[in-house]
């Protein structure tokens, strides 16, 4: 008999995505794996227990989750889930471990080895594993749809005999994966599209899509992108300049989306209360970053906000599985891509290199520790950190620099990533 590999149904009622598909359930199997999917599991996913069972998998429950090797999920494990689990199972999900200590010290202590699927290195051998990147373009994708919805207007220019549509005016703020996707959609869909980021060379990728690229292009932006592709912190000057010339483009604008986010750290504001308050009736702003504080003063994680001067500001949470049957898709194939590097073609059994670079990167906790070296040291004297305010990125309509930041605790390397769009969205 070989190992079992355990597919649960999420515990959390708002998501509908599931850690596997028929397609890579039969790969699995293929591996000499069992695999268990609990009775359920794809409904929101639109995959019926029949899928699974046509390609190898039981149909359990819940509690089969015991006799597991691995168990594959979205999101991280309750505390209630932890209980089920064996010790020493690989558990494989989006962890989500910034600020929740007390959630992976959880982990540790219930013996499982666990894998941060979005802590993935972005390397050529691991694009196929990339949770962040598969699931922030569908993000972007659906973004545009929910402000299409929202808008409640025609975004293609649309001539016709009684008069013409105008084109929806679309701004994206972030040109990462989840930019690039929306700035893709809403040119599909006929919008007029615009775009900014503090990064030169994305002004090509941009414009390659026929978007409009938006920036003040002066020495200072020329040279602010690392070596590593990321953005450099601009000077208060720049980020006055910048700011000038975003609020008065956002005035104009129908849609915007937002997509900011830093690994670790809350969202960096883009968009102020004057920035919303200058926009037009009926206008939508989407912001893709609320669940780590909003891009958008006024955001509302959750709910769909309507200013006093009418315009609608989207926070909707978990914006790809929002469309949980595309998404399930693309997240079960990383997941699987991932695992078959850690089974045994021989023998069939999981085989965890410890110093394969994949797993020191994604390695959360292991033997009862907590091994990740972002972790591993705070939770020696773990103590609940204060709240880290959020920096603003691009200063108040009034052209005034960003407020100093307050101080705050010195960041682990991997969470020092500016705010590139080129983080979960």
């Amino acid at each position: 008999m070989g190992q079992t590999v355990f597919i649960p149904r999420e515990v959390d009622p708002a998501e509908g995505r599931v850690a596997a598909s028929p397609e890579t359930v039969k790969r699995l199997v293929g591996l000499g794996l069992d695999v268990v999917v609990e009775a359920g599991a794809g409904a929101d996913s639109r995959i019926p227990d029949e899928e699974f069972a046509k390609v190898g998998a039981a149909i359990g429950k819940a509690a089969d989750a015991g006799k597991a090797d691995v168990v594959l999920k979205v999101r991280r494990p309750t505390d209630a889930e932890l209980k089920g689990y064996r010790k020493g199972a690989a558990v494989l999900a989006t962890m989500d471990p910034y600020g929740n200590d007390a959630a992976v010290a959880a982990m540790a202590k219930a013996g499982i080895t666990a894998f941060a699927m979005e802590f993935m290195p972005r390397i050529t051998r691991a694009q196929v594993m990339d949770v962040l990147s598969s699931q922030a373009n569908l993000a972007g994708y659906q973004a545009v749809i929910d402000a299409a919805y929202e808008y409640d207007r025609a975004l293609p220019m649309m001539m016709t005999a009684a008069g013409t549509v105008p084109a929806a005016k679309t701004f994206i703020m972030g040109v990462g994966v989840a930019g690039l996707q929306a700035i893709a959609t809403a040119r599909r869909l006929g919008a007029v599209v615009t775009a900014t980021d503090v990064r030169p060379a994305v002004k090509e990728q941009v414009q390659s899509l026929g978007a409009k690229f938006l920036a003040v292009e002066d020495e200072e932006f020329k040279a602010a992108e690392t070596a590593g592709g990321y953005a450099k912190e601009m000077s208060k000057e720049y980020q006055a300049k910048q700011a000038a010339l975003t609020a008065d483009h956002i005035a104009k604008q129908d849609i915007v989306i937002t997509t900011a986010l830093i690994p670790g750290r809350p969202a960096p504001k883009l968009v102020s209360a004057a920035m919303v308050a200058s926009m037009k009736p009926g206008s939508v702003i989407v912001d893709l970053a609320v669940e780590r504080g909003g891009n958008v003063e006024g955001a509302v994680a959750g709910k769909v906000v309507t200013t006093a001067n009418g315009v609608k500001i989207v926070g909707h949470l978990n914006v790809a599985g929002r469309i949980a049957a595309s998404a399930s898709l693309l997240y079960a194939k990383n997941l699987y891509a991932f695992l078959e590097t850690m089974v045994d073609k021989e023998t069939k059994q999981l085989a965890i290199k410890r110093d394969d670079e994949l797993v020191k990167a994604t390695m959360l906790t292991d033997g009862g520790r907590i091994v990740h070296p972002a972790f591993a040291k705070a939770a020696e004297s773990y103590e609940e950190p204060a709240a880290i305010p959020a920096r603003t990125m691009v200063a108040d309509a009034s052209g005034k620099p960003a407020a100093k930041k307050a101080p705050a605790r010195k960041s682990p390397p991997s969470a020092k990533k500016p705010a590139t769009g080129k983080g979960t969205a």
